[in-house]
């Protein structure tokens, strides 16, 4: 197994490295990148309604430089991130999920300008929290990461929503999501370990409770590994959920008693989600085998209330350290 592994990610990197012509340099701020920077790696398409209040939350947590590649957006993303100080951006045409949705061309990013630095690799609709935030900034989580001899933090996606119709929503692009993504699923959740890449396999939450009920193990995953101490060698297997090598992937002491280090607050629900519903039943790029997720767009589409009575208002990390959804770990 681990001869196949080794074989498997020199592949996955040399698929990186041919797919690297699908991007062009739109902006190079690459020389502004400091030993100690930390970075934050992304692929995005029509985010602009997310991008200000994203940015923002990411500086203040310490993130120095961003690498971005924008895939064909036409919402203004391109020229925006273009104006950045922090930001190195990338753009295609070229298809996301003929990308391995976009990993080939952060690989291969990652590989050039990430080496030896602690890197966020991340969505657009994906929130940082942990033990301590934000005063606890990433200096200082990576700083005792480190000590502990850890290269790697683990984490939850926590699906946040809305109370009542998504569509009945309003929101503004300055704003925190979590002001009208205020409730999320505090039950329901299903962890067990992957034998072949030893990483945690986590399901459950809202989208299972009512996009997934009647064939749950279809429902999406919710581990992610987020946060690494970049070597040129690693490389990311399926999405965020596993890395190889995949000694990188024990992010546990015991996987149904030892809670992630932190959650990714997931801030997908919020009202545009219908429109771009609708523009994915048309695109399909978004998973392997769209067709099985029809169903999925569709309910979006009728704009579903995802909210019940046993739905929980967030408060804060507090909260989800004593709900056992995230532990210290120092």
């Amino acid at each position: 197994m681990a001869y196949r592994l080794r074989w498997k990610r020199k592949r996955l990197l040399l698929r990186a490295w041919r797919k690297r012509k699908q991007i062009s340099v739109l902006k190079d701020n690459t020389d502004r990148i400091a030993p100690n920077s930390i970075l934050a790696a992304m692929t995005v398409r029509n985010e602009m309604v997310r991008l200000p209040y994203f940015m923002d939350y990411y500086r203040k947590l310490g993130v120095s430089h961003f690498l971005i590649v924008d895939n064909d957006s036409t919402d203004g993303t391109d020229d925006y991130l273009s104006k950045q100080p922090d930001v190195s951006l990338w753009t295609t045409q070229h298809g996301y999920r003929l990308s391995r949705f976009g990993l080939d061309w952060l690989t291969w990013i990652m590989r050039k300008h990430a080496h030896g630095h602690w890197c966020l690799t991340l969505d657009a609709d994906e929130l940082l929290v942990y033990t301590g935030f934000p005063n606890r900034g990433l200096q200082t989580l990576t700083a005792d990461l480190e000590d502990q001899g850890e290269r790697m933090l683990g984490a939850l996606m926590l699906d946040m929503y809305p109370k009542g119709n998504l569509g009945a929503q309003t929101y503004d692009s300055d704003s925190d999501p979590l002001s009208i993504l205020g409730w999320f699923d505090a039950q329901g959740y299903r962890v067990q370990v992957q034998p072949k890449m030893r990483n945690l396999w986590i399901q459950g939450g809202v989208r299972e409770r009512v996009f997934f009920k009647d064939d749950p193990r279809r429902a999406p995953t919710l581990n992610k590994i987020p946060l690494v101490k970049w070597h040129r060698s690693y490389v990311y297997v399926n999405s965020t959920h596993a890395l190889l090598p995949r000694k990188l992937n024990r992010v546990y002491a015991e996987p149904d008693r030892s809670p992630p280090k932190a959650v990714l607050l997931h801030t997908k629900f919020l009202p545009n989600i219908i429109e771009k519903s609708e523009e994915e039943l048309i695109r399909r790029q978004h998973f392997a085998n769209s067709a099985l997720y029809e169903d999925y767009y569709a309910t979006l589409i009728e704009d579903v209330d995802l909210w019940c009575p046993d739905s929980v208002a967030y408060e804060g990390w507090e909260q989800l350290e004593e709900l056992g959804f995230l532990s210290d770990g120092r």
